[in-house]
C-alpha cells in the first residue's frame, strides 16, 4: 500500500462518516507520471462533456463517477465502458455520497462539475484527503468561502486548478501573446464579462438539446433546477470568471499585480419577468409571473489594480442579446476589441482606422494552439475545453504548479460577493482581500508561457 493510501484510509474510519477536521499533506501517487486515476463529481450537461474529453486521453483512466441522479451516473458509466475503460465505481446515494468516493484507493484527482454552491465544500473535502481538484467556475457565496479554499490548499499542498476554459480561447491566447510581445504597449484599461442570453435554459439528454420554458427549481431542467434561484435572491456579478480570468492573465494578477478595489451597480430587474409574461408556457396567470427577481438585468463592475489599470466587467444574462464576452485590451500603443473583432496599433494601422483582428491573430497565434490544434478540434467551446483539461492533467503528471491556481480562483470568485456588497451599499467601494498575503509582489507568471500547457 502506498503511504498516501495508508494515510487516507486511517484519516477516515468508515464510508458513512464525514471528512475530519485534521487533514494530511499531499503526496503524489507513484503512478501519476503515466496515468491519472480520475473521478468526476457531477455528470449532468457540463460534467458529461468533460467526462467524454477525459476518456479520449491515454494518460487518464476514469475510476469513479458521482451524481445524485442515477440516470446521469448510468449514462456516464456506459460512456466509460464504451471507451474501453473498466466499469467505474458509481456513487449515487445522495448529496454527500461524494465523500464516500473520496475514500477510494483508486483516485488521484477529481473534477467537480456540480452546481455552484457545492464547489467549495467538495473542493475542500477533496484537498483535505490529498486528492487533486479541478473545479468548474462560478462566483463565491462569501469572502470567507474564498479564504477557506486558500487556507485548505496552503495547509495541505494538494493541487487545485480552477477550470476557466476561456483563458484558453484561441483569440484570447493570441491577444495574450500580443500583450507579452508589447504590441499594445503598457496596458491601461481592460474590459470583459458574461453577456449571454440565458432566459431559455436548455436540457440535454445526451443526444440532443430540447428548448426550455419558464420553469425552474424542482420543475426546471438542467441548470434551471438550481441556477435561476440565484437570480431570485442575489444581486451582483454572479458569473465573473469568463471575463476576469483572461484579464487576470493579461495584467499578471497575483503575480506582480493584483486587484485592489471595486465598485458595482445594477440596473433594474425586468428581463426574466418579461420573458415569463411573453412565453407561450407562461403568462400573467403563471405562478412564476409574481416572482420579484433581485438580479439586475445588467450588472457593471469597475475594478482598480495595484499597477493602475482599470477594468470594467459586465454581467448581462436576462435580456435578449447575442453572445459576447466583450473583451477590450487597451494600452499606450493600441487596442483589441472583441465586439468588432478589430485591432488598432499606432504606427502600424492606418491612422484612426480599425484593422481586422484575424490577420494579427494568425501571426501571433499562441504556441499552444499551433501545437495542439488538431487534438482540440472536436472539443467543446471551440476547443478550449480540451486545453483546460490538458493543462490540469499535465501539471499533475509533472508535479508542477497549476497554471490557474487557488489564488486565481479566490480573487476571481470573490468579485461576486464584493459586487453584491457594493450594490447593496449604493455602489460603495469594496477592497479585495490579498489572498496571497503579500506574495503577489514577487510571484512570477506561469500561465501558458510555452507550448506545454
Amino acid at each position: 500500500m502506498h503511504r498516501r493510501d495508508f494515510l487516507r484510509n486511517t484519516t477516515l474510519a468508515g464510508a458513512a462518516i464525514g471528512i475530519q477536521n485534521q487533514a494530511f499533506s499531499y503526496i503524489p501517487s507513484e503512478n501519476m507520471k503515466d496515468k491519472i486515476r480520475l473521478g468526476i463529481i457531477g455528470v449532468g450537461a457540463r460534467g458529461y462533456e468533460t467526462l467524454k474529453l477525459a476518456l479520449y486521453r491515454k494518460d487518464v483512466t476514469v475510476t469513479s463517477v458521482c451524481d445524485i441522479d442515477p440516470n446521469h451516473a448510468a449514462r456516464a458509466e456506459k460512456a466509460v465502458v464504451e471507451a474501453g475503460h473498466k466499469k467505474p465505481a458509481l456513487y449515487t446515494r445522495g448529496d454527500y455520497d461524494y465523500r464516500r468516493m473520496l475514500h477510494s484507493k483508486e483516485l488521484d484527482a477529481v473534477l467537480i462539475c456540480t452546481p455552484w454552491e457545492w464547489h467549495t465544500p467538495m473542493s475542500v473535502d477533496a484537498m483535505r484527503m490529498g486528492i487533486a481538484v479541478g473545479c468548474e467556475v462560478a462566483g463565491a457565496a462569501s469572502v470567507e468561502e474564498c479564504w477557506q479554499m486558500v487556507r485548505t490548499q496552503e495547509s495541505t499542498g494538494t493541487p487545485f486548478m480552477i477550470m476557466e476554459n476561456v483563458c484558453y480561447r484561441r483569440d484570447v491566447m493570441a491577444a495574450l501573446n500580443m500583450v507579452r510581445q508589447g504590441l499594445f504597449g503598457e496596458l491601461v484599461h481592460l474590459e470583459g464579462g458574461y453577456q449571454h442570453d440565458l432566459r431559455e435554459v436548455k436540457f440535454n439528454d445526451g443526444k440532443q438539446y430540447y428548448g426550455g420554458g419558464v420553469e425552474f427549481g424542482e420543475k426546471g431542467y438542467s441548470e434551471a433546477r438550481w441556477r435561476t434561484q440565484h437570480s431570485v435572491y442575489r444581486n451582483g456579478d454572479l458569473y465573473p470568471t469568463h471575463g476576469i480570468g483572461p484579464i487576470g492573465s493579461f495584467i499578471n494578477n497575483n503575480r506582480g499585480n493584483r486587484f485592489v478595489s471595486l465598485t458595482s451597480m445594477a440596473s433594474k430587474a425586468r428581463g426574466l419577468h418579461q420573458y415569463i409574461m411573453d412565453h407561450p408556457q407562461g403568462g400573467a396567470s403563471h405562478p412564476n409571473a409574481t416572482i420579484q427577481f433581485r438580479l439586475g438585468d445588467v450588472v457593471t463592475t469597475s475594478i482598480q489594480t495595484a499597477m493602475g489599470e482599470t477594468i470594467v466587467l459586465s454581467h448581462d444574462t436576462s435580456l435578449p442579446r447575442p453572445y459576447s464576452l466583450g473583451f477590450r485590451v487597451q494600452g499606450v500603443k493600441g487596442l483589441w476589441m472583441d465586439i468588432n473583432k478589430s485591432v488598432h496599433i499606432e504606427g502600424r494601422s492606418p491612422a484612426h482606422k480599425w484593422e481586422p483582428a484575424d490577420a494579427y491573430f494568425k501571426t501571433y497565434d499562441h504556441p499552444l494552439w499551433r501545437k495542439y490544434e488538431k487534438d482540440a478540434a472536436d472539443a467543446g467551446h471551440g476547443g478550449m475545453d480540451w486545453f483546460v483539461l490538458h493543462a490540469f492533467v499535465e501539471a499533475l503528471k509533472n508535479n508542477e504548479p497549476m497554471p490557474l491556481d487557488v489564488y486565481d480562483h479566490a480573487s476571481w470568485a470573490v468579485i461576486t460577493c464584493l459586487s453584491e456588497q457594493s450594490i447593496s451599499q449604493g455602489g460603495a467601494v469594496q477592497s479585495f482581500p490579498d489572498f496571497t498575503d503579500g506574495r503577489w509582489i514577487n510571484r512570477k507568471p506561469v500561465f501558458a508561457l510555452d507550448d506545454r500547457y
